[in-house]
């Protein structure tokens, strides 16, 4: 009986899908904001943050629709997040980063048809669908109005936008430029955390990437989103097998496997971060540097946090292929730095055999359905412990853009085709 049951849900799904369905477009991992990125007074106030603020964000879309509806997060609030309005609309010139839209294209959001919601804490809200047609590569502004703040500096934000988002005192959220005198920038996400569109093409879906800020885009250039998961979108979409696959950065800097620190550890929010998200059909994960680099460098700890890796890569594929989806991985990349120097405190001996060694499992058949050995592409073929010089951001642990483009153009498009009916799950 039971088997009938979930015949008949998987085969309803597949017909639903066939009509069409919703595919995340962007996303952004949430966090709890460090007191560090927290909004500069006087957005910042004695009790609470963002009162009667506007906040104008731009982010960059994977893949085009009919409709779209934005979802904004109160995860890491401790309070409600009250928004009294929204809107979206096309920035002026398409450009990432501004402050201004074209009103051509303006449209307002509603929240259970109502233009204003209170999101009550740890939770979420979607906004009613809205006809607006979008491009891939294209850019979205959303433009919120908090007029009450929210209460307590328990905010929810992606810290980490490389994008420049807009902030100003009033009800602007129609204006056609932040340009008042109170207006002021920062390079932080706040409470989006994701845009899906409709797609009407049953082959459209979604691929996850979980990661840390070399996924995060820790050496890229702000406003230009030349991340390396935003360089093979751009490849993506050249190519017809793959154009109607988004990509969903979920990385963080600072993230790591194992335990919470700059945003919840990725065993821990595989859930959120990929099962729960719209339109996936393949997951990737790319971390474990900063459990390596941050675990103390005696003989016992590494072993101890090498094992303690490949245990949670094991348990997150598990995880995954419940649903049928595929699990890429790639290979931890140099954190070695120069003899005599300190500017990569990550650097070690013991800690690079406990990266050799947890590369090993990652490039082990079976261990995921496919790996991509980013190790090899951004190392100093020299001195493997290190990166190329060429792709070091001057910090010996992250990539610059050309190592990010390298990386980008490593990435093998043709493993969507191979996994294109997903795996067993069993």
């Amino acid at each position: 009986m039971y088997s009938l049951v979930l015949l008949l849900l998987l085969n309803a799904f597949v017909a639903f899908s066939a009509q069409g369905r919703w595919i995340n477009s962007w996303t952004s991992m949430p966090q709890l904001t460090e007191s560090t990125n927290l909004p500069n007074p006087p957005f910042n106030g004695s009790a609470a943050v963002f009162v009667n603020s506007t906040l104008r964000q731009t982010l960059h879309m994977s893949v085009g629709g009919t409709q779209i509806r934005v979802r904004f997060s109160n995860v890491f609030g401790v309070n409600n997040l009250d928004i009294t309005a929204a809107t979206i609309a096309l920035p002026l010139d398409g450009a990432p980063g501004a402050s201004a839209i074209d009103t051509k294209t303006l449209k307002s959001l509603t929240f259970s048809g109502n233009t204003s919601f209170s999101i009550p804490n740890g939770a979420l809200v979607v906004s009613d669908p809205v006809d607006f047609p979008i491009q891939s590569l294209s850019t979205l502004a959303v433009t919120i109005y908090l007029q009450d703040g929210q209460n307590g500096f328990s905010v929810t934000s992606h810290p980490g936008s490389r994008t420049t988002t807009w902030m100003s005192f009033g009800n602007l959220v129609t204006a056609s430029n932040i340009t008042s005198v109170s207006a002021t920038s920062v390079e932080h996400w706040y409470f989006i955390s994701a845009v899906e569109v409709w797609s009407n093409s049953p082959s459209s879906s979604a691929f996850a990437i979980i990661g840390d800020s070399i996924t995060d885009g820790r050496g890229s250039d702000d406003n230009k989103n030349n991340r390396w998961p935003d360089l093979v979108l751009a490849r993506m979409q050249q190519n017809e097998g793959t154009s109607g696959i988004s990509v969903s950065n979920q990385a963080a800097g600072g993230n790591r496997v194992l335990a919470d620190g700059l945003g919840p550890n990725a065993l821990g929010r595989i859930d959120r971060d990929v099962l729960a998200q719209s339109g996936v059909k393949y997951a990737m994960i790319f971390e474990g540097v900063n459990d390596i680099g941050v675990a103390d460098p005696s003989e016992e700890s590494q072993t101890l946090i090498g094992d303690l890796l490949i245990s949670a890569y094991k348990q997150i594929v598990t995880r995954i292929h419940t649903f049928g989806i595929p699990v890429f991985a790639a290979t931890i990349t140099p954190f070695g730095s120069p003899p005599n120097t300190t500017i990569q405190p990550y650097s070690n001996p013991v800690r690079e055999a406990t990266r050799q060694r947890v590369n090993a499992y990652i490039r082990t058949p079976g261990s995921f359905d496919h790996f991509i050995d980013f190790d090899k592409v951004v190392a100093d073929p020299n001195n493997p412990s290190q990166l190329n010089p060429a792709f070091n951001s001057g910090d010996f642990l992250h990539p610059n853009v050309s190592g990010y483009e390298a990386m980008a153009n490593s990435f093998p498009l043709d493993i969507f085709e191979e996994f294109a009916d997903g795996v067993s799950m069993y």
